[in-house]
């Protein structure tokens, strides 16, 4: 049998054109006319192949294209989709080379020629091979016809792809051609809009020169008007441009925010007149145009961009003004910042501060009272300290510096101001400070009174009231009752050159009673505290007095006397409710009542007599309150004493002067004055008097150079050493003294030896000169700024320690005294210090320390006041009794 092949179809080539879904269903889209491009392709055979090949898409294949009319480019596609057919492979080809079915139909038949030779063999056999032929040649074809079918699936799903990529470029192109209508339609809109919008333009130029132009205007017109007034009317002194000048800097002067006003004006004039004219040479907005003026005026370098002459000259202008606008603004910043600094610097500020200590003046005494305060500030952990002087703050705190005080955590604030003006004391928070004191100024005593009463008198007229009360250093004794009669119960005095004088007239009488005093007005060692204690209400005074094993009872207050405060109260005074007790401790934190000793009370040895023995003081030097320690002395002495007065101040002015200052000689009792004129620094004039016989001699701080402390002690230095010269020179020499620190025949040696037949207390200002004065051991002394210093501090601290002060340095009443062990003990006796204590109530005195015979400095509140030791008639007694 022999099997053909179907003559398959012509062989010729046709193109596909498949176009896309959006083209063919859209029926806005408009209908192009379409073309066909037949491309026929001959084949030829290949003798050197006769496997059959299978078709596929040739891209060389020529494809339709559409041209589309716009205004870009038309775009033109083309589709090409090869026609099946059967042709032999074609060289130059790059894809697959199609299957011709020729080549199928040959390789059939040649099969079927190879079956018919096979029939001379059997049968069965011979139909066997033939079916397994056949099933050969099924399999071939199935084979071939999956191959087409595959190949022509592949090429179906390319179709669609390529269809899907020309709808998206279609769809682009339809956008395309609608930004161009719009871009038409608004270039037409702003055609239309063209001619009002440049004479808007136009206008806003114009509307911006003549507002720039009007103050300019303003200003000439002024001038002129001013210029024909004075022409016209030579009377009018005045003129009007001047008036308007005065009236501007009357504004600026008067309103403290004029200055930042009339620049944000100015600011806000600049930006509006630059973005107007802006507006007019550029094409943006309004609100464009001011936000470039605004950053025109910010930063100069904005206008690098501009491209026109005219936005040029425009941005200059504004960057131009803007420069000036920032020099005003950085000038005022300036100002306003060091005017801060200044303030700050001068000590102009407010202090905003409570429970502080505000010191009101400035005088030698401020660095011990500083000293002090800190020192009574230690136990709280530090305080605040304000200073007030009408001083330069800069020129306070570096002499504060200077005095190299470890202030144990006190602050010192310094503020410039006046102590009479109200506003100035408002600054410091006058009315919640604690303390208030007041510094008397050097120089006259008067006018330094004066001005503390009028600082009495600004205080009171504080409307928010004080809090605390106000300590005032007074230089006359005159002045303290005008000061307490304007200040009322605020105020407490404290008479720095009475408190010295009387001082000075009981060291003199008692030698080494300068060093206690010191330990007992600072606050380095122990002083006064006043507290109540409950638990001993009902108890007898004498029993108090050795209930405090760290402190020393000396005086009560008693509630039903209104707070008055008694010292060396009777023993048989019993404490009602509402007393305080009056102690000397080292701290207001140190003590406490404990439970009563036994103590065993003796005996005194011997009964003590008051010497009446007159004796011979000397004055070297003139103080103001003269007459004051004149009347104290002769209330000390006996009878017969007499006090000689050695100074350079004619005799017939001394005594004019004291009696200018209240002294009634037929009122001296017990002392008769001598009167001796002369130099205290001058050698001859000093030898002049017999100093050898003199008890005790006071080195005062003369009137004439009180003002300086270094002078000052510089003149009391060298009348001691001539003092103390001419004595040794005078006195027979022993061979043997106790101090073994200097040889025999030095000057030291010498005047050590002429110290121990008379006491000479010398009054020391500076707290420098008392090293000198320590080491020789020539001289007692009385550092008087300090002690005074001392005493105002304590007086700050508590109010009530005043009256203590007032009546140990009064004539009448108690005192500090030094008595001798042969009192209280015999030479050897052991007792413990709460059993002298109790023998010394036997004349009603009250032992607060003691000095051992080998000791330099007593010891005020001695600790283990229960034990026993063994006591010399040599030790001497610290007591507070009865002046005798």
């Amino acid at each position: 049998m022999s099997v053909d092949p179907d003559p398959g179809p012509s062989s010729s080539n046709r193109d596909w054109y498949f176009p896309s879904p959006p083209i063919i269903h859209s029926s806005n889209f408009p209908k192009y006319p379409r073309r066909y491009v037949v491309n026929p392709r001959v084949p030829q055979p290949s003798p050197s192949d006769s496997r059959p090949s299978f078709r596929g898409v040739s891209p060389s294949s020529s494809v339709p294209r559409r041209t589309f009319a716009g205004n870009d480019a038309g775009i033109r596609r083309r589709v090409g989709v090869a026609r099946r057919s059967y042709q032999f492979p074609r060289t130059n080809t790059d894809d697959a080379v199609p299957v011709p079915k020729s080549e199928v139909s040959d390789a059939v038949s040649k099969k079927v020629s190879g079956v018919k030779k096979l029939v001379p063999f059997s049968g069965q056999g011979l139909e066997f091979r033939v079916r397994w032929k056949m099933a050969i040649s099924v399999a071939i074809l199935i084979t071939v016809f999956s191959s087409l079918l595959y190949q022509n699936f592949s090429l179906h799903s390319q179709v669609n792809e390529l269809q899907k990529h020309i709808s998206k470029l279609e769809l682009t192109l339809r956008a395309h051609n609608l930004s161009d209508a719009i871009d038409a339609v608004n270039n037409l809109v702003e055609e239309t809009d063209h001619l009002p919008s440049r004479s808007l333009k136009q206008l806003a130029l114009t509307a911006s020169l003549v507002l720039l132009s009007i103050p300019i205007l303003i200003l000439k017109y002024v001038d002129y008007v001013s210029r024909a007034r004075s022409s016209q009317n030579a009377s009018e002194e005045v003129s009007l441009n001047k008036r308007l000048a005065y009236r501007v800097d009357v504004f600026l002067s008067v309103h403290p925010y004029a200055k930042p006003l009339a620049l944000l004006v100015a600011t806000l004039l600049l930006i509006c007149l630059g973005g107007l004219a802006l507006f007019g040479v550029k094409d943006d907005s309004l609100a464009e145009c001011l936000w470039l003026s605004w950053t025109y005026v910010a930063d100069a370098g904005n206008h690098t961009n501009s491209e026109e002459i005219s936005e040029r000259l425009v941005s200059v202008s504004i960057s131009f003004g803007g420069m000036l606008i920032f020099a005003m603004m950085l000038g005022l910043v300036s100002d306003a910042i060091s005017e801060k600094f200044d303030s700050l610097r001068k000590g102009r500020s407010e202090v905003v501060e409570q429970n502080h200590t505000l010191v009101l003046g400035w005088s030698d005494k401020l660095g011990s009272l500083l000293n002090q305060l800190a020192i009574a500030n230690e136990s709280l952990g530090g305080g605040m300290i304000v200073v007030m002087a009408e001083r330069d703050k800069e020129e306070m705190e570096l002499d504060i510096a200077k005095m190299e005080f470890d202030f144990k955590g006190t602050s010192v604030i310094c503020r410039s101001g006046s102590p009479l003006i109200l506003a100035d004391l408002k600054k410091v928070s006058v009315s919640k400070a604690r303390a208030i004191v007041i510094l008397a100024e050097d120089g006259n005593a008067d006018q330094s009174d004066a001005r503390a009463l009028r600082t009495v008198l600004s205080l009171t007229g504080v409307k928010e009231g004080l809090r605390g009360h106000i300590v005032v250093e007074l230089s006359d004794l005159d002045n303290e009752v005008l000061v307490k009669l304007v200040g009322g119960d605020l105020v407490e005095t404290v008479v720095a050159h009475d408190v010295i004088g009387r001082l000075m007239i009981q060291c003199a009488r008692q030698p080494g009673l300068a060093q206690i005093w010191e330990d007992i007005l600072g606050f380095e060692n122990c002083e006064f505290y006043i507290r109540r204690w409950p638990q001993l209400d009902g108890i007898h005074f004498e029993d108090v007095l050795i209930s405090f094993p760290d402190a020393i009872p000396c005086g009560v207050k008693i509630a039903s006397l209104g707070g008055k405060i008694i010292l060396n109260p009777d023993d048989s005074y019993v404490l009602q409710e509402g007393d305080e007790v009056l102690v000397i401790a080292e701290d207001d934190d140190t003590y406490a009542p404990a439970a009563l000793p036994m103590v065993w009370r003796g005996s005194v040895p011997k009964d003590f007599i008051v010497p009446t023995k007159p004796e011979r003081i000397l004055f070297c030097g003139w103080r103001r309150d003269m007459e004051d320690m004149i009347m104290v002395l002769d209330a000390f002495l006996a009878h017969g004493s007499e006090l000689w007065m050695f100074n350079d101040v004619p005799e017939n002015e001394r005594d004019k002067k004291l009696l200018d200052g209240g002294l009634d000689f037929s009122r001296l009792e017990n002392i008769t004055l001598v009167n001796r004129e002369g130099n205290a620094v001058i050698r001859r004039h000093l030898e002049s008097l017999p100093l050898e016989s003199f008890d005790s001699i006071l080195i005062l701080a003369d009137e004439s150079v009180e003002d300086s402390a270094i002078q000052a002690d510089s003149r009391s230095l060298a009348t001691l050493l001539l003092i103390r010269d001419i004595q040794a020179k005078r006195l027979p020499m022993v061979t043997q003294f106790d101090n073994r620190s200097f040889s025999q025949g030095s000057w030291i040696g010498e005047m050590q030896q002429a110290s121990d037949k008379s006491v000479i207390i010398s009054e020391i200002l500076d707290p420098r000169t008392k090293n000198l004065l320590s080491m020789s051991k020539i001289s007692d002394y009385v550092l008087s700024n300090e002690l005074v210093s001392m005493a105002l501090a304590m007086v700050a601290e508590d109010k009530q320690i005043n009256d203590v002060l007032e009546e140990l340095f009064a004539e009448e009443g108690n005192e500090l005294q030094i008595r001798q062990a042969d009192l209280y003990l015999r030479e050897g006796e052991e007792l413990s210090f709460y059993e002298i204590l109790l023998r010394s109530r036997r004349r009603r005195e009250i032992v607060i320390g003691y000095r051992l015979a080998n000791a330099e400095r007593a010891i005020i509140n001695p600790p283990s006041k229960s034990s026993r030791q063994r006591w010399s008639v040599k030790d001497v007694f610290v007591v507070i009794a009865e002046k005798d």
